[in-house]
């Protein structure tokens, strides 16, 4: 009797238990969005570094101006960037505008449209309490706060306050790297005549976009024939790039012209499982060669894509050191009456929409065949169905994935 195939959940586990966050590299700025932090962030500075202006004015005393109108003598002027060298003193004004550091002996500012100007003369016509229209130093932050936790995976909107906490560069994981070949006599390019049984090659521009989209660094070793010697060179220039991860499509099987799995056991392979019970994508094959880890996708465009979502994408976040691993799933309404399904996980090609009241429903397509590229172009979702799930009827609740990629 066949043993059980192995879970989806068991499947992603085991291709997780041995992966961890890659070494840490410095990158500048310019180059740190979706990159995550090996190291807390704490603010080298404080933000405002002294208590400025929010506003165009008059930098005052607050006890000047309980009683209105006041009449205060103007003795200079701040600007951003030319603090004020000397302090102001009872009844008198310094004019400032917005960013301006406040000179000693202020404590509030009097903005521009409630005063009247003459000479050095200005007439404040409405009062202003301290602290009024100032922003206080370490308003934003102060030297020594951790504003950003290791782990923590860098937005371009965080990129502001970096700088401001004074770092041109920043300590991150290292990105993956990702070496990727397909397998087949019958594959050949995009803009090429396809002769007799030959396909044209499509899953390594889906594959190497989503490496990329995540983060990593990806070596397209191409299309590799039919011949042991040669899946092996592909192997070991794999293992010479110094690849983290190498992803191989189609021939993965046990058929006679299926030479990868011999190709990787030549290069001393551990092969940690094969078959999942998944559809589609049930000969995933997973294994290591040294650190290297190795997944062997199936050759089928659909199941290409959506192990690579599975299973592909959660190795590369954690190798990132990202917590946000697993590829999130939400809650839906069925649209259609779906039959019983078998000892398979299904990901069904599907599309989401949303109803009068605002809840999701989700359509799966009617043919599911993991060869049909235009549906999976035409799909926004996926649709999940446990093994063994009884038959469901519209209405009933379903667990998609929604597609980013």
């Amino acid at each position: 009797m066949a043993s059980p195939l192995l879970s989806v959940a068991d499947a992603l586990a085991q291709i997780l238990e041995h992966a961890t966050p890659l070494t840490a590299v410095d990158v500048p700025l310019q180059r740190a969005t979706g990159r995550v932090l090996a190291a807390d962030l704490a603010a080298r500075r404080t933000q405002p570094p002294a208590d400025m202006s929010a506003m165009d004015g008059y930098a005052v005393r607050a006890a000047d101006v309980v009683t209105v109108p006041a009449q205060l003598k103007v003795i200079g002027e701040v600007a951003a960037g030319r603090p004020f060298p000397r302090a102001v003193g009872a009844g008198e004004a310094a004019r400032i505008f917005t960013g301006g550091v406040l000179p000693d002996g202020t404590d509030t500012i009097v903005i521009q449209e409630n005063t009247d100007r003459n000479g050095d003369t200005v007439t404040v016509k409405s009062s202003s309490a301290a602290g009024r229209h100032v922003r206080r130093a370490g308003l934003d932050f102060k030297q020594g706060d951790v504003l950003f936790p290791r782990g923590h995976r860098i937005l371009a909107r965080d990129l502001a306050l970096i700088a401001g906490m004074n770092y041109p560069a920043v300590p991150v994981h290292r990105a993956p790297k990702v070496a990727t070949f397909a397998t087949g006599d019958e594959l050949v390019p995009p803009g090429t005549t396809p002769g007799p049984g030959q396909i044209i090659f499509s899953n390594g521009y889906t594959l190497g976009a989503m490496f990329e989209a995540d983060g990593a660094d990806v070596t397209d070793l191409g299309i590799v024939p039919d011949r042991l010697g040669e899946t092996v060179a592909a192997v070991r220039r794999a293992r010479a790039e110094s690849a983290d991860v190498l992803v191989t499509t189609g021939g993965a099987s046990v058929g006679e012209y299926d030479l990868v799995q011999k190709a990787l056991a030549a290069e001393g392979m551990d092969l940690l499982f094969w078959k999942i019970a998944m559809r589609p994508g049930r000969p995933l094959m997973h294994g290591r060669i040294g650190p290297m880890h190795v997944l062997g996708l199936p050759g089928n465009p659909v199941s290409s894509y959506v192990c690579c979502l599975l299973f592909v994408l959660p190795l590369l976040r954690k190798l990132s050191g990202r917590s946000d691993i697993a590829i999130e799933t939400e809650s839906a309404r069925l649209a259609i009456d779906l039959p019983a399904n078998d000892e398979r996980e299904d990901y069904l090609r599907s599309k989401w929409t949303l109803d009068e009241s605002g809840a999701t429903v989700v359509t799966p397509f009617g043919v599911q065949d993991s060869s049909m590229m235009a549906r999976l172009s035409d799909a926004n979702c996926l649709a999940i169905r446990a093994p063994f799930a009884p038959p469901a009827k519209a209405g009933d609740a379903c667990a998609i994935v929604k597609l980013a990629f």
